[in-house]
């Protein structure tokens, strides 16, 4: 499976730094080792009832933290306990996987194995429109500080506060700390507040890539304009055309919620956590609302490339039918002047046999 990856990495010491996107302090000393969060796109849409099935056939645990933000993400717990860890001697730890309408999952400290079964494989039958061909990945580092409730991304890292509470300690959704898991429901919603920041960029890309082989399989449409020359592109070509320009712009603005400033997954959660910072956080590290912005000028020219080749099907379309029209005419005058000389003829065959007679 060909796989296309943007991967953001730390910046080089002579660029600018970037600005903090929130106040937070945190000690080094506190902070775990760095692991990886993984954002896929492998479908235009799942169907979240038919992802859920599968999920539970598969005998995984659905919404293990009772988030109640059904169906508007599936989350499981996978558990990691690769041949590699075990080699390692590691110890088996569990991973959470976010599963999204858009097409997309997110996948926090889980094996590429693992999420390369579940996209290819499991989830598969779920999936309208995949493309296993075109696969988008994004992936960030994360870190967690038990000392913080609260969360932030510094650089390109995701420092996650994974402090419990006194009001979660007594929380039936919560799991008390064994074996170095400090994982809560806070923590839980918090991943699912910066999955969805990572959904919504991993979706974006793909659209971008669908984007420049569009204008790739384009290009050579201005060079021939500016020569003067004919399109040598057949009426199939530009309706395909148009049909992908309007595709992309639909999943861009009507079927899908990048545009929107606020998933509906938000008006779901409890306001109180202040999820949709943490869902800002990641739009502004990963500049997606740049990059919607130039995408959609992007489209823009894309759309006068469209018109063009719209404006030269209608052409070709005015031309057959004034020759269909010229042809008709022809033809009408054809038989007029057949007619004429038949009834001609008709009327000096009675003088002709007057003459012989």
């Amino acid at each position: 499976m060909a796989k296309m990856v943007i991967r953001y990495q730390q910046r080089s010491s002579n660029q600018p730094p970037r600005s903090p996107l929130s106040p937070y302090s945190f000690s080094e000393t506190a902070l775990t080792p760095t692991q990886t969060v993984t954002a896929y796109c492998a479908a235009e849409q799942y169907d979240i009832s038919h992802v859920a099935k599968i999920l539970k056939n598969a005998g995984y645990h659905l919404d293990p933290y009772e988030t109640g933000l059904y169906p508007q993400v599936v989350h499981i717990e996978v558990l990691n306990n690769t041949p590699s860890r075990r080699a390692e001697g590691a110890s088996p730890s569990t991973g959470d996987v976010f599963i999204f309408p858009s097409g997309a999952l997110v996948a926090w400290d889980v094996s590429e194995s693992t999420m390369s079964f579940l996209v290819g494989r499991t989830l598969y039958p779920a999936a309208q429109h995949p493309h296993p061909d075109q696969l988008e990945e994004e992936d960030l580092e994360y870190t967690e500080d038990p000392t913080r409730d609260s969360s932030a991304i510094k650089g390109d890292t995701i420092i996650l506060g994974t402090r419990i509470k006194p009001s979660d300690s007594s929380s039936s959704f919560s799991k008390p700390p064994s074996g170095g898991d400090t994982r809560n429901v806070d923590t839980v919603l918090t991943k699912i507040a910066f999955s969805s920041g990572l959904a919504r960029s991993t979706k974006l890309a793909v659209l971008e890539t669908l984007l420049s082989s569009y204008l790739s399989s384009t290009s050579s449409i201005p060079r021939l304009l500016s020569l003067g020359g004919r399109l040598p592109f057949t009426r199939s070509f530009i309706l395909q055309k148009t049909g992908q320009l309007l595709s992309l712009r639909a999943q861009l603005n009507l079927y899908s919620e990048l545009t929107d400033s606020l998933p509906d997954l938000f008006w779901d959660s409890p306001h109180e956590k202040g999820l949709e910072g943490y869902y800002d956080m990641v739009g502004r590290a990963l500049d997606t609302n740049v990059r919607i912005k130039v995408l959609n000028e992007k489209m823009d020219y894309a759309q006068e490339i469209a018109s063009v080749l719209r404006q030269q099907l209608s052409e070709r379309h005015g031309v057959r039918l004034e020759w269909i029209i010229i042809l008709l005419i022809t033809v009408e005058v054809g038989f007029a002047v057949r007619q004429e000389v038949k009834e001609w003829r008709e009327r000096q065959m009675p003088i002709d046999d007057g003459e012989v007679s």
